[in-house]
C-alpha cells in the first residue's frame, strides 16, 4: 500500500513550459538501510504526516536494502539506485581501510547530486514534527547559502584549528541537517577542496568515529559559504533538535522550546538505544508504531 503516488522524474529532457517561470524544485534527502529500519520507519511517518507534499528521496547507505526499498515504495520516495561512485572514492581516500564501513557515512553528500533547487539533508534518527515548507526559498548569495539549525562545538574540530585563520570565527555545526543549493555547494566543490587541503583537513578535524560532520564542516568553512542557523532565516523557528533538550513543551502536537519557539524536528543525535522515556520519546514511539502497522499491512 502507499501513501500517495511516488513523486515525479525531474527530466533535463522535459520541455519547459513556456507560458511562466518554471517553480522552484524543493525537497528533503535522507540516507538509510535495513540496518537501521528500527529508525527509518519513524522518519518516515513522520514525513508523511508533515511533509508529504514535499518529494523525498532515500539514498541507500550500502546494499543491505530488501526492506528500506520496499518502506520507499509505501511512502512514495525516491529510492536513489545511482551507486555515488565519485563519493566512495573520496571517503575512500579520506578514511582508508578495508574494514572502514562507517566512511559511507558520506554517502548524505549524494543529496547535492539530486535534481532540485533546494535539498533539505535530514538524518535518519529524526522525526519530523512541521511543514518544511517555510525553510526553502531563504538562500541568498553571500547571505544565507547554507542554513543548520544546531551547533556543534565539541565534535568537529580538534585544538589545532586556531592555526588557521578561515577556522577562527567559523561556525561549527551539527551535519545531521542542513538546507543548501548546488548553486552554492557541489560535490565537486569537495572532490576540489580535498585535493588542495587534505593536509589541513586531516590536521585540525576531530577524530573518535567522526567522518561526515568534520568534513561538511571544512568543505563550507573553507569555501566561505555563508552559513545561517535557522531561527536568523525562519520568524519562530527554534536552533533546538537535541533529543535531551530540557524545557520543551507540546502545543497542539508541536514542540515548543523554553522561549516558546517551534522545534521543526527532534535529533536523536549520539543516542546508543530506541527512544524510551524522553521528552521527544513519547511522538518518535507513535510515529515508529503507525509506520509498522503500514509496513506489515
Amino acid at each position: 500500500m502507499s501513501l500517495r503516488p511516488a513523486n515525479p522524474h525531474f527530466s533535463p529532457l522535459r520541455a519547459p513550459d513556456q507560458s511562466a517561470a518554471p517553480a522552484k524544485r524543493y525537497g528533503i534527502a535522507i540516507v538509510g538501510n535495513d540496518k537501521i529500519i528500527d529508525w527509518l520507519l519513524p522518519f518516515l511517518e513522520s514525513y508523511a504526516q508533515t511533509n508529504a507534499h514535499l518529494p523525498l528521496y532515500l539514498v541507500p547507505y550500502d546494499e543491505n536494502v530488501a526492506q528500506t526499498r520496499r518502506a520507499a515504495e509505501i511512502y512514495g520516495a525516491h529510492f536513489i539506485e545511482e551507486v555515488p561512485e565519485a563519493i566512495d572514492r573520496l571517503a575512500a581516500e579520506l578514511y582508508p581501510g578495508p574494514f572502514n564501513g562507517n566512511r559511507r557515512r558520506l554517502r548524505k553528500l549524494q543529496a547535492l547530486a539530486l535534481p532540485l533547487d533546494e535539498v533539505a539533508y535530514v538524518d535518519v534518527d529524526v522525526v519530523l514534527f512541521r511543514d518544511f515548507s517555510p525553510l526553502f526559498g531563504r538562500l541568498e548569495a553571500k547571505k544565507t547559502e547554507f542554513i543548520v539549525a544546531s551547533p556543534s562545538f565539541e565534535y568537529v574540530y580538534n585544538e589545532k584549528r586556531a592555526n588557521y585563520p578561515f577556522l577562527n570565527d567559523a561556525l561549527l555545526f551539527n551535519d545531521g541537517f542542513w538546507v543548501t543549493s548546488n548553486q552554492y555547494l557541489k560535490l565537486d566543490h569537495f572532490i576540489e577542496t580535498i585535493r588542495e587541503d587534505a593536509k589541513i583537513f586531516h590536521e585540525v578535524r576531530k577524530r573518535g568515529q567522526l567522518f561526515a560532520q568534520p568534513l561538511v564542516n571544512f568543505v563550507t568553512h573553507r569555501r566561505g559559504l555563508a552559513i545561517t542557523l535557522l531561527p536568523h532565516c525562519v520568524e519562530r523557528a527554534s536552533h533546538e533538535s537535541f533529543y535531551k533538550a530540557p524545557g520543551i513543551t507540546f502545543s497542539e502536537g508541536k514542540p515548543l522550546d523554553p522561549d516558546g519557539r517551534e522545534i521543526y524536528f527532534a535529533h536523536w543525535a549520539g543516542a546508543t538505544a530506541l527512544p524510551s522515556t524522553g521528552v521527544f520519546d513519547a511522538a518518535w514511539k507513535e510515529f515508529s508504531k503507525a509506520a509498522w502497522a503500514r509496513f506489515r499491512n
